[in-house]
C-alpha cells in the first residue's frame, strides 16, 4: 500500500511518530484485507480549524470532528460514474485526522494520543473499504472490526 503523508497543522509540529504509527496500522490492515500494493491512501494531519471547513462543507456540520473519510471510489448523488479510469482501481482515499480533537479525546477517554490516533486511522480506513455505522447493525460490525484491528497491532485502551 502506497500511503502519502501530509501534516497540515502546526500546533503539533512533530508528527514523525504518527507517521510511523499510520504507515504500521494500514500496513496491517492492507495485509489483513489483501489489499493490493498498488493502493494509495492519503493521511492528512490537520487541526480543529480546517476539518471544522471541511466537516461544514461536506457534511452540512458546523464543528469539528475527529476523523473524516473522502473515498475516491464513493459515487454521490448524480455525479457521473468514471469507466474506464485506469487510476481508480489505485486511488482509494483520504483520511483527515484533527490532532487537536484527537488530543482532547485521548485525555477524555485515558489513554495516549497515539491509541486515539491508531483508533481514527483504523476507523477512517474501514470508511473508505465501504464501512458505515449509520444502522445500530452496522455500527457493532465497524466496532469489532476496529477492536480487531487494533488488537492484533497490540493496541490497546
Amino acid at each position: 500500500m502506497e500511503i502519502a503523508l501530509n501534516n497540515m497543522q502546526d500546533l503539533y509540529p512533530e508528527t514523525a511518530q504518527l507517521d510511523v504509527l499510520a504507515r504500521r496500522v494500514l500496513g496491517k490492515m492492507a495485509l489483513d484485507r489483501e489489499l493490493d500494493e498498488d493502493i494509495e491512501v492519503g493521511v492528512l494531519w490537520v487541526d480543529d480549524a480546517y476539518i471544522h471547513t471541511l466537516n461544514k462543507e461536506y457534511r452540512g456540520k458546523d464543528c469539528p470532528t475527529d476523523v473524516l473519510s473522502f473515498a475516491l471510489r464513493e459515487q454521490i448523488g448524480d455525479e457521473p460514474e468514471i469507466i474506464d479510469d485506469p487510476f481508480d482501481e489505485m486511488l482509494l482515499g483520504d483520511i483527515v485526522i484533527s490532532l487537536e480533537t484527537a488530543q482532547r479525546q485521548a485525555a477524555e477517554y485515558g489513554h495516549g494520543l497515539e491509541r486515539e490516533v491508531a483508533f481514527l486511522i483504523v476507523h477512517g480506513m474501514l470508511h473508505l473499504l465501504g464501512y458505515d455505522h449509520e444502522k445500530e447493525q452496522d455500527r457493532a460490525i465497524m466496532q469489532q472490526e476496529e477492536e480487531k484491528t487494533l488488537g492484533a497491532l497490540g493496541i490497546g485502551r
